[in-house]
């Protein structure tokens, strides 16, 4: 039987097959065309992928700086509560 018979059905999951297909083939060939220093390489996805992972951590450092920030504000607020409630009333 063969699948390009008269009787062949597309179904989605053809036409998305070969829309995906399609978008590959483009993205490669407009990177091949984009010159030297566009065209993707290992070395450069090592790169960018080095560059996240800096860039992700700088971020959480940053993120724990407001958290500790936050909890010894928290912790301020708490202590003179504390010391206003320990005073005897008059």
């Amino acid at each position: 039987m063969s699948a390009n018979g008269p009787n062949q059905t597309l179904g989605l999951t053809t036409i998305s097959r070969n829309v995906a297909a399609l978008a590959v083939g483009v993205v490669h060939t407009l990177e091949a065309m984009a010159g030297d220093g566009r065209t993707r390489t290992a070395r450069g996805n090592a790169w960018e992928a080095v560059c996240a992972d800096r860039a992700r951590a700088a971020q959480r450092r940053e993120l724990d700086r407001l958290v500790a920030e936050l909890a010894a504000a928290r912790a301020a607020v708490r202590e003179r509560r504390d010391a206003r409630d320990a005073q005897p009333v008059r």
